[in-house]
């Protein structure tokens, strides 16, 4: 019987590993899980879905809020987003959108987009969603990056663990 343990122990460290060491194939994941459980009543749209709706019409295309500090935006950020790294920007930002203007917002990984999304739709904002897996998921499926309205292929790692959830070629 001890050594049944033993192997179920190994077997759960092996797994942990691979995790740590392949954090694209498990740690992206387990994040979006994460930040879906802690904020329930939070709207998340996947990159496919967000991409869908940017190519609408402009009139019905959502606003894009990055809440990343003003330093990740410059590296990089999705077309046409608009950085909103505090609560004073946001309230300014708030007061020039109609409440049924759609609205998606991001982060690195969708944690604080989440939090400002619930306090969003907590004021009465019904119209919006957290991009989910933030722009590490997005960038990490190809899709368009932009800087000074010109398009990138790097992103603001957040820290060395986080950098680790983004493909080596997205590195700055």
């Amino acid at each position: 019987m001890g050594w049944l343990i033993c192997l179920v122990l190994v077997a759960v460290a092996l797994t942990a590993a691979a995790a740590l060491f392949h954090p694209l194939r498990d740690g992206m994941g387990a994040l979006r899980m994460l930040v879906r459980q802690k904020f329930p009543g939070v709207r998340h749209v996947s990159p496919s879905e967000l991409a869908t709706l940017l190519a609408r019409n402009e009139p019905d295309r959502p606003v894009l809020l990055d809440v990343r500090e003003p330093a990740a935006f410059a590296i990089s950020h999705l077309p046409g987003a608009r950085s909103v790294p505090d609560d004073s920007t946001l309230t300014e930002l708030l007061a020039t959108l109609s409440r049924g203007c759609p609205v998606i917002v991001y982060c690195h990984v969708g944690y604080s987009a989440s939090e400002l999304a619930a306090r969003l739709a907590a004021t009465g904002h019904a119209a919006l969603a957290n991009l989910d897996g933030g722009i590490f998921q997005w960038a990490n499926e190809g899709r368009p990056l932009e800087r000074d309205g010109q398009p990138v292929r790097e992103v603001h790692p957040y820290s060395e663990l986080f950098r680790r959830l983004l493909r080596p070629e997205l590195w700055p």
